[in-house]
C-alpha cells in the first residue's frame, strides 16, 4: 500500500518533547504517518488515539499501525468532538495532541469524491464519504448567488467570486452542475484570461472553498482548539499543521488568546515551515506551517 507522506514529522516530534509513556492524540490520523513516526520514536512505549472522519483513512491506519497492537486506538469521528472521544476511550490528560489539517494524497487522487479538479468525478467533497447528505453539488446548485459569493470569498479568498457565482447561477438553470469537469468548464468560462496564467490552477480556490463549506472545516477548527488545550495534561503540547492562510490565522489568533488567558504559551514566535530538503522530497509540503502551544 502506498501511504501519504506526512509533513514536518521530525519538527513535530522535537516540539512535542515526547517521552516513553506518553499519551498522544492524533486528531487527524490519516493513514498514520505521524503516528507511526511517534510510535517508532518511543519504541511503542506510548498510548495513541487516532481520530479521522474518513473510514478509509481509519482502515489504512489500522493496517499501518497494527504492529503496535493495543497501544493504538482508532476512532472514526470529527476532531471537533475530541473531548468526548478521549473520554470514551479513557485518554485522560494526554501529553501531546497533533492536528494535521492537510488532505491525504488518497483523498485527492483516489477517493472519487470530487476533491480534485484534475479528474472528472461527482461533486461530493465530503470527508465522511456520504452520498446521501448535502455535498458540494448541493451548494453549487442550491445556494443563492450571494451565498455563493460569500463562500468563494470567505473560504477560497477568490477575488472573482462574483463573476463565478453569476456564471454558476445561469448555468444551473439550464442543467444541474454535478461533476468536477463541468465545474471546471464553468470556471474557465467565468474567469478572465489573466487569472489562468498564475502559479496555481484557476480552479484551486473554488474547490478549496466548496470543500471547506461542505465539511464545516473552519468552525470545527475553532471548536477543537480550546477543547484540545483544556484536555491536555499540564505542560502538555498541542501541535497544529495548517496549509492555508485561513487555517493559520485561526490557529495564530487562538494561541494568542490562550496565552492571554494564562493557559500557556506558543513555543515558536513564527510558524515552522518545511526545510529545503523536505520541499525537494515532497513539494506538496510547501504551504505547511507548524504552530505549537504548550500548556502551563
Amino acid at each position: 500500500m502506498r501511504y501519504h507522506a506526512p509533513v514536518l514529522t521530525e519538527e513535530v516530534i522535537v516540539a512535542l518533547e515526547l517521552r516513553p509513556g506518553a499519551i498522544v492524540i492524533d486528531g487527524t490520523i490519516g493513514d498514520g504517518g505521524h503516528a507511526e513516526a511517534i510510535l517508532q520514536k518511543l519504541d511503542g512505549k506510548a498510548r495513541l488515539l487516532g481520530i479521522d472522519l474518513d473510514s478509509r483513512a481509519i482502515g489504512a491506519a489500522k493496517i499501518r499501525l497494527g504492529r503496535w497492537g493495543s497501544a493504538v486506538t482508532l476512532a472514526q469521528s470529527n476532531f471537533r468532538n475530541i473531548d468526548s472521544i478521549a473520554a470514551l476511550h479513557n485518554f485522560h490528560q494526554p501529553t501531546a495532541i497533533l492536528l494535521d489539517l492537510g488532505l491525504r494524497s488518497a483523498e485527492l487522487e483516489e477517493s472519487g469524491l470530487g476533491f480534485t479538479f484534475r479528474k472528472d468525478e461527482p461533486l461530493i467533497m465530503r470527508f465522511d464519504g456520504r452520498t446521501d447528505a448535502p455535498n458540494a453539488a448541493t451548494i453549487v446548485n442550491s445556494a443563492s448567488r450571494d451565498e455563493l459569493v460569500r463562500i468563494l470569498r470567505d473560504y477560497g479568498e477568490e477575488p472573482n467570486a462574483a463573476r463565478i457565482a453569476d456564471t454558476l447561477v445561469v448555468a444551473r438553470k439550464r442543467q444541474r452542475i454535478l461533476t468536477t469537469a463541468r465545474l471546471v468548464e464553468l470556471l474557465d468560462e467565468a474567469l478572465p484570461p489573466a487569472t489562468k496564467r498564475g502559479r496555481i490552477h484557476f480552479a484551486t480556490r473554488t474547490f478549496q472553498a466548496l470543500r471547506i463549506a461542505v465539511n464545516d472545516e473552519l468552525a470545527a477548527l475553532k471548536e477543537v482548539l480550546p477543547r484540545a488545550v483544556t484536555l491536555l495534561a499540564p505542560i502538555g503540547a498541542l501541535a497544529v499543521i495548517s496549509f492555508h492562510s485561513l487555517e493559520d490565522r485561526i490557529v495564530k489568533t487562538a494561541f494568542k488568546e490562550f496565552a492571554r488567558r494564562g493557559w500557556g504559551k506558543s513555543i515558536f514566535r513564527k510558524p515552522v515551515t518545511p526545510s529545503q530538503i523536505e520541499l525537494t522530497r515532497n513539494p506538496r509540503s510547501r504551504s505547511a506551517k507548524l504552530r505549537v502551544f504548550r500548556k502551563a
